[in-house]
């Protein structure tokens, strides 16, 4: 299995990838936009309906990604990174584990492609199910898109309201 990982923030690579020559990575080229908003806190935070937000004890940022997967490679040419292979993709600040069976990140565009049983997980119980999920990293927009006859399916949870003020415009009574 390969692994990469990076820092977002300052994209300090560190790779670890076995069956990748360490030559077709130039992590600081292709990254340009923190690896398309680290690949994926990305995607169940835009999946994630809109909440009031709730008191929740400070959380540290750290901006790491961590890929794993059967193989993994780069082309410097086309900006495209691509893991393949039981890949699962680790985003701790999110608190969101995905897996598929690939995962595509195109640089130039700013675009990140997951295909094939993808499931991503957040912390919490909220959950996405498709065939294939597409986010649109500059936009912070995702399409996920089901399989031949299926459904996509998704499990938000929305945690109750406060009942410490009144809704916006609601009268009290």
């Amino acid at each position: 299995m390969s692994a990469i990982g990076f820092g977002v923030s300052g994209l300090a690579a560190t790779i670890s990838a076995a069956r990748i020559p360490d030559a077709v990575y130039s992590l600081s080229r292709f990254l340009p936009r923190a690896a398309g908003a680290a690949l994926l806190g990305l995607v169940l935070s835009s999946a994630a309906i809109a909440q009031e937000p709730v008191a929740k004890p400070a959380r540290i940022t750290t901006g790491l990604v961590t890929i794993e997967s059967d193989q993994q490679q780069a082309d410097q040419l086309t900006g495209v990174i691509t893991a393949t292979g039981n890949v699962r993709i680790v985003y701790p600040d999110e608190r969101v584990v995905a897996t598929a069976r690939q995962a595509q990140y195109f640089s130039q565009e700013g675009r990140v492609v997951l295909s094939g049983d993808v499931d991503i997980v957040q912390e919490g119980g909220n959950l996405l199910r498709a065939e294939q999920v597409i986010y649109l990293v500059d936009r912070e927009r995702m399409q996920a898109i089901p399989a031949q006859g299926q459904q996509v399916f998704s499990r938000v949870v929305i945690p109750p309201a406060s009942n410490t003020a009144p809704a916006q415009g609601r009268r009290q009574r």
